[in-house]
C-alpha cells in the first residue's frame, strides 16, 4: 500500500481554464475564509488553453467590473471589423450582417489569447488566496462509503513505460474536499467518468464535437488590422460532404490567430481535419493576409458542438460539472469563454451556500437550477437547433434553416422545429469503401506545413519512460477493424500524428507516438469503436502554449 499526502480544502477545482478559475475567484470573493485550490495539467496556467479567441465579456464584466483599467491583456484589442465569408476554391462571397439575427454580432466583444486571459485571471485568484497548482493533473477520483465524490487522486510521478516505479517515484496526492469541481474542459477524462458513474446524461443528447486546428502568425504590418474579425464556410471541406469553417483574428502586437473547425460528425474516413486546415491557408484570399509572415505557434483541441440539448446534469454527490466539462459553447457564435466562466460562477455562489450550511457531499441541486433559469441557458436555447440543422441538411439548406430557426426565436420565442436530436461523432463514420481516397497537396513549407514541423511549434513534451496515456480497450481493433473497414482513421483524424500503421501482413500493427500528443481529445471522440480512452500523463507534459 502505498502512502498518500492528504490534503483538505471546502472545494477543490480541477482545471485552471475560464470556468475553473472563475468559479475560484467568485468563492473567494464571496467568503475570503474558504480553503480553495485549482489544479492544472499544464507546466502552467495557459500551457494547455487553446482558443480562437474572440470573447464575449459579459460574464468578466460581473466578475471584475474594472477589468478593462485592471491591466487585462483582453482589453488590448477590441472587435473592430467583423466578416462572414462564404467560400469557393477562388473566392468569396461575403454574407451581409443584416441577414444574421442581432446576438450573433460580435460588437463589443475582444480578440485576444485565451491563455493570456486565464494567466491574468490566475494572478487576479492568488491575489485572492487561491492556492493553484500547476503540473499537477488530477488523475482519479475518490468516492466516500456512500458513494459521493470526496476529492480527487493527482497522477504518480516517476512510472516507467511498464507501470513500474523509477528511482525517481512519487506517489500522487489525496486531495480532500467538501466539494470538487470538474473544470477540465471539452472531454474531461474524469468529467467522462463522472457522467457515466452518475448517468448525468440520461436526459440529455449525445454530446457532439469538432476539431479546432489553430496557427499563431506574425504578419507583415501593412496587411494587420488590429480587431478585424474574419469566419469562413464553404471550401474546402464543402469538397468531402463536410462541415466547419475558418477563423482569422487580428490580433494585438501584429499577429493572427487563424485556425480552422472540423465537425467531427464527417462520414468520409478519408477526411484529414489537418490537411483540411492547410488547403484552408492557401485559399487566394486567406493566403494574401499571411503570406509574407510567419508561423509561431500551433495547437488542437477540440470544442463541444452539441448545444443546450447536449448539456447533462451538473450536480452530483459531492461535485459538479462547469464549462466546456459540461458543454455551454454557442456553435454559431464561436463562443463558449463567457458561458464557461458564468457557470463557474453559478457554482461557486451555490458551493457558498452549502459550505455556510455545514454541508458536504450532498448534490448542489440549487446551482443545476441557477444555470437552468441564466442567460446562459437563453443564450443557447437560441441556438439550438443550428448544428443538427447543418448535420442533417447540409451546409447549404442547412445553414439558411438554421438562420430561419435562430430568427424564429429570437424573434417569436420558438423555433422552426422541435429541438433536434444529435449522434455520436463516432458512430457517424462510414467505411472507407464508399468513398475515393482524398489526395491532399503536399506542404509547401511557406504557408501549409506537415504535421510533425507544426507539433514542434506546439512545445509539446511527454516523458518516453513512462506508461502510454492513450489506452486501448482491445488492441487487435486498428488492424482488425479500423484498418480493415476504414482505412485506419487513426493515421488522419489526429492533427499531431500520434497513429501511424507501421509493417506490412502478418506484421501489420498500430504505432502510437504518444510524445506527439497534444491533448486534443479527437482520438477519444472520433475512434469508430470507440477502442481509445485518454488520460491524464505525468504532471506538465503536453503542449506549453505560449498565448494561443
Amino acid at each position: 500500500m502505498i502512502e498518500r499526502e492528504e490534503m483538505h480544502y471546502d472545494v477543490v477545482v480541477v482545471g485552471g481554464g475560464p470556468a475553473g478559475l472563475s468559479c475560484a475567484i467568485r468563492l473567494k470573493q464571496l467568503s475570503p475564509d474558504l480553503a480553495v485550490c485549482v489544479l492544472e495539467k499544464g507546466s502552467e496556467i495557459g500551457a494547455h488553453i487553446l482558443s480562437g479567441a474572440v470573447v464575449d465579456p459579459r460574464a468578466l464584466d460581473e466578475l471584475f467590473p474594472d477589468w478593462r483599467e485592471s491591466g487585462c491583456p483582453l482589453a488590448a484589442t477590441p472587435v473592430t471589423d467583423n466578416w462572414h465569408w462564404v467560400l469557393s476554391k477562388a473566392k468569396h462571397r461575403a454574407l451581409p450582417h443584416a441577414i444574421m439575427p442581432g446576438f450573433m454580432s460580435n460588437d463589443g466583444c475582444y480578440t485576444a489569447s485565451l491563455g493570456n486571459l486565464c494567466r491574468w485571471l490566475a494572478a487576479r485568484a492568488e491575489e485572492l488566496g487561491v492556492e493553484i497548482f500547476p503540473g499537477f493533473p488530477a488523475a482519479e477520483l475518490l468516492y466516500d462509503e456512500a458513494g459521493a465524490l470526496r476529492g480527487v487522486r493527482t497522477g504518480d510521478m516517476g512510472l516507467d513505460r511498464e507501470g513500474n516505479p523509477r528511482v525517481d517515484f512519487q506517489p500522487g496526492m489525496d486531495l480532500l474536499a467538501r466539494y470538487t469541481v470538474l473544470a477540465e474542459g471539452a472531454r474531461g477524462h474524469l468529467s467522462k467518468q463522472a457522467i457515466a458513474r452518475f448517468n448525468l446524461a440520461r436526459d440529455s443528447q449525445p454530446q457532439i464535437f469538432g476539431l479546432g486546428i489553430k496557427e499563431l502568425w506574425d504578419i507583415k504590418p501593412e496587411n494587420h488590422v488590429p480587431g478585424r474579425v474574419i469566419h469562413t464556410q464553404g471550401w474546402p471541406l464543402s469538397e468531402s460532404g463536410s462541415w466547419g469553417g475558418g477563423f482569422l483574428y487580428h490580433q494585438a502586437d501584429g499577429q493572427v490567430a487563424l485556425g480552422f473547425v472540423t465537425a467531427l460528425d464527417y462520414k468520409n474516413p478519408w477526411v484529414s481535419p489537418y490537411e483540411e486546415f492547410q488547403r484552408w491557408k492557401q485559399h487566394p484570399d486567406i493566403r494574401a493576409i499571411i503570406e509574407g509572415g510567419r508561423r509561431v505557434a500551433y495547437g488542437a483541441r477540440v470544442i463541444n458542438e452539441g448545444g443546450w440539448q447536449s448539456v447533462p446534469h451538473l450536480a452530483f454527490p459531492g461535485g459538479v460539472l462547469v464549462g466546456c466539462a459540461a458543454g455551454f459553447v454557442n456553435v454559431p457564435r464561436i463562443k463558449g469563454s463567457h458561458t464557461a466562466m458564468k457557470s463557474g460562477m453559478l457554482a461557486a455562489e451555490s458551493l457558498n451556500l452549502a459550505v455556510a450550511q455545514d454541508r458536504r457531499g450532498d448534490a448542489l441541486e440549487d446551482y443545476e437550477a441557477a444555470v437552468r433559469s441564466s442567460w446562459i441557458a437563453d443564450e443557447l436555447k437560441l441556438v439550438q437547433n443550428a448544428q443538427p440543422m447543418v448535420a442533417k441538411f447540409g451546409g447549404g439548406l442547412g445553414t439558411v434553416l438554421a438562420g430561419a430557426d435562430m430568427w424564429s426565436r429570437s424573434l417569436f420565442g420558438f423555433g422552426i422545429a422541435r429541438p433536434m436530436a444529435h449522434h455520436s461523432d463516432a458512430k457517424a463514420t462510414q467505411r472507407a469503401d464508399l468513398y475515393k481516397p482524398i489526395a491532399y497537396p503536399r506542404p509547401d513549407g511557406v504557408i501549409s506545413f506537415d504535421r510533425l514541423t507544426n507539433v514542434a511549434f506546439s512545445a509539446t513534451n511527454h516523458d518516453e519512460d513512462e506508461p502510454c496515456h492513450l489506452k486501448l480497450a482491445d488492441p487487435t481493433v486498428p488492424v482488425d477493424v479500423n484498418l480493415k473497414f476504414y482505412a485506419g482513421p487513426e493515421a488522419r483524424y489526429c492533427p499531431a500524428g500520434v497513429y501511424e500503421f507501421l509493417g506490412e501482413g502478418a506484421d501489420k500493427h498500430l504505432q502510437i507516438n504518444a510524445q506527439n500528443c497534444v491533448h486534443c481529445k479527437t482520438c477519444d471522440i472520433k475512434d469508430p469503436t470507440g477502442n481509445i480512452t485518454w488520460v491524464t500523463p505525468q504532471g506538465g507534459e503536453g503542449p506549453n502554449y505560449p498565448n494561443m
